[in-house]
């Protein structure tokens, strides 16, 4: 067996590049025909200028031949072809391609469109037949793309392939050239040459999703979920929500936040109670998680700020419009605070940088649902009992329990700051001790009151927070105050044995916030696939 090592030089797409082979010429130890040697080699190119390696050539041959060139083309046996992928196999050869997270661009969005460089000139666009308009000699084939509706229009005897070769729902790719048109929804067509169908449905559509607002009832279109999201308001309404999210990561990131991921199967739930879906884990008791307090509290000691968008599991067996089994809570946990209003700052922050994210990014999607943004330039705040008396005064309302909010007093409340101070959400503080968990710490003036508050949007809670005891003896002391047990908390316990700053946290339910953002009455409308009491499909 032998070595060989030879430079040469080629020209790759105008481009002069210097090329190394390095091959091993060896006698064969399987049946070949006699004299014959086999060839295994590597060619491996690089641009001549800058050395940056841009393709290799991978060859295995059989021949009859020691020296010299490579055999001629038509004596080289080449072995099975190892991949479609490979950009060539042919004579015994395999140039193998990398990728560079570059894809060369076919098809255009919209987008592009309405940049205005396409105005007059032949485009490829890509979507979803979402309507058929015909007309007779003229049809109006509206596409549905991930950033809207596009008029094409088909001339029969012009465009291919028949128009009865199109149904809606068919993916399909538009060849054509684009006109203005104000009376189109994105004030332009495509007049259509061919449209190249993708795939076509095998039955139609049970529902109409194609109509502006669907006329059928809540549980149908949670039947058929996957179909009724196609429908264009349906979809916005997810936009929406996307951008909620997009402003919770992006402003705690730029306050310094380390977005972190806790698991969802425990040992134990950090709220305690019973509304823990209990589950056997390999023969062990475990539960879905509640909430990822626990965690968050001990990434603090790690990363003094930290933040999660996930979903939490509660079994609570309420079957009502603002309640589900499984949601998606936006929580985050702070260290080093002066006091808990620090978190509703902070929380004040969020939804301004938020609201302005909608409004600038996601106006289309917010003209189309008739949505006006609430305000949030200040926000209010009020005790737990004085909220309770105002309600009482002005609406004749008797207190009928001292140590909650019933839903009817939220509504009050959220209706009297907007009558009063025409404010659309409200910070109620200081909760009573004994309806809040075991690590909220206690206002030091009133140990019957925590540090914590919820904030309500329209009369409705959306957030729960406060701040957290982080002193371990006093803690130890709130557990036995409960009657609780440190079993199951050894590990919780232990940020507190080796220090933890002063800190808090809250979780914003991501579902109940769109659905009052978007003047929804139900949370299920703005839930992709909700979760409650009878629904565990789709």
């Amino acid at each position: 067996m032998r070595c060989r090592y030879q430079q040469n030089e080629r020209k790759y797409d105008g481009v002069l590049q210097r090329g190394w082979y390095r091959g091993f010429i060896f006698n064969a130890d399987f049946p070949v025909p006699d004299s014959a040697v086999a060839v295994l080699g590597l060619f491996y190119f690089t641009d001549k200028e800058s050395s940056r390696l841009t393709s290799l050539v991978l060859f295995f041959f059989m021949g009859d031949t020691v020296s010299g060139d490579l055999p001629p083309p038509e004596r080289r046996q080449g072995a099975a072809p190892v991949s479609k992928r490979a950009k060539y196999y042919t004579r015994g050869r395999i140039i193998m391609e990398f990728m560079t997270g570059k894809t060369e661009k076919k098809t255009v969005l919209i987008s592009d469109i309405l940049s205005g460089e396409y105005e007059g000139k032949e485009v490829l666009l890509n979507g979803a037949v979402h309507k058929i308009r015909d007309m007779g000699e003229v049809a109006f084939v509206v596409l549905r793309t991930r950033e809207g509706l596009v008029q094409t229009v088909y001339e029969e005897g012009t465009t291919t392939p028949e128009l009865k070769e199109l149904c809606e729902e068919a993916a399909v790719t538009v060849k054509g050239t684009v006109a203005l048109e104000e009376r189109a929804p994105q004030g332009f067509e495509i007049r259509a040459v061919s449209f190249e169908i993708l795939s076509k449905p095998v039955e139609p559509m049970p529902i109409a999703i194609n109509k502006w607002k669907m006329n059928t009832s809540l549980e149908t279109k949670l039947d058929l979920r996957p179909l009724s999201l196609r429908n264009v308001k349906e979809r916005a309404k997810f936009r929406v929500q996307e951008g909620i999210v997009r402003g919770f990561r992006d402003y705690l990131h730029s306050q310094g936040f380390t977005e972190i991921h806790s698991p969802k199967i425990g040992a134990r739930g950090a709220e305690g109670g019973a509304n823990l879906f209990r589950l056997e884990y390999f023969h062990k008791h475990a539960v879905l998680a509640q909430s990822p307090q626990f965690y968050k509290q001990m990434m603090v000691g790690v990363f003094d700020r930290v933040f999660e968008a996930a979903p939490v599991f509660r079994a609570e067996k309420h079957n009502t419009k603002r309640h589900l089994n499984e949601y998606t809570s936006l929580d985050f946990e702070m260290g080093y605070i002066d006091s808990f209003e620090d978190i509703m700052e902070m929380e004040t922050g969020f939804l301004q940088y938020t609201m302005k994210l909608l409004e600038t990014e996601y106006a289309k999607e917010l003209k189309m649902l008739g949505v006006t943004l609430p305000k949030v330039d200040e926000i209010p705040q009020v005790r737990f009992d004085k909220a309770k008396e105002l309600v009482a005064e002005k609406y004749n309302r008797k207190i009928r329990n001292p140590f909650d909010l019933e839903p009817e007093e939220e509504s009050l409340i959220g209706q009297y700051f907007k009558e009063e101070m025409d404010a659309d959400f409200v910070f109620v503080t200081h909760y009573p001790s004994k309806k809040r968990p075991f690590y909220a710490m206690d206002d030091p003036e009133d140990t019957n009151y925590t540090l914590s508050f919820d904030l309500l949007f329209h009369g409705l809670e959306i957030t729960t927070g406060g701040q957290r005891i982080h002193d371990y003896l006093a803690l130890v002391d709130k557990i036995a105050d409960r009657g609780m047990t440190q079993e199951g908390m050894e590990q919780y316990m232990m940020i507190f044995k080796h220090g933890m700053p002063p800190h808090g946290g809250l979780g914003i339910g991501l579902e109940r916030l769109t659905m009052k953002i978007l003047g929804e009455d139900n949370v299920r409308e703005t839930t992709l696939f909700p979760r409650d009491l009878s629904r565990l499909e789709p």
